[in-house]
């Protein structure tokens, strides 16, 4: 047995963050898994959880996580699908202009793409003073 009780120990190293699983046995003789997580910040040790799943509860607790995991999974590629669908659809939207759309107007109205504004105000006789 290893220091502190421990039968084995594995390490998953990521970004900012280190996972232990330590198997380890108690003074009473039970096995348990201890995951410990230890996040670091700024190159110092920061914080550090743990908890104990004990032999007895580690089939349920696998169960919970193997559901999880695949609910994971399953999210994981609809959330796929709906992005490649999104993106098919966007790519569909093409606007093209038809013949009978690209033909001009005969309305007898000269448009030249500027915006004429016309006075509503009734002319009073100073301004047709103003205008002779």
């Amino acid at each position: 047995m290893g220091a502190r009780g421990e039968l084995f120990t594995t390490e998953v190293y990521l970004d900012n963050r280190s996972y232990f699983f330590n198997v380890k046995e108690n003074r009473t003789g039970d096995v348990f898994l201890q995951i410990v997580e230890s996040k670091s910040r700024d190159g110092a040790d920061g914080e550090r959880h743990q908890i104990a799943i004990f032999a007895d509860d580690m089939q349920k607790f696998l169960q919970g996580m193997d559901r999880s995991l695949n609910f994971v999974e399953k999210d994981r590629k609809e959330r796929a699908k709906l992005k490649a669908a999104k993106k098919a659809e966007k790519a569909k939207k093409i606007y093209r202009v038809t013949k009978e759309s690209s033909k001009k107007q005969d309305d007898g109205i000269k448009r030249t793409g500027r915006i004429h504004v016309v006075s509503k105000r009734p002319q009073t006789e100073s301004t047709e003073e103003t205008k002779e």
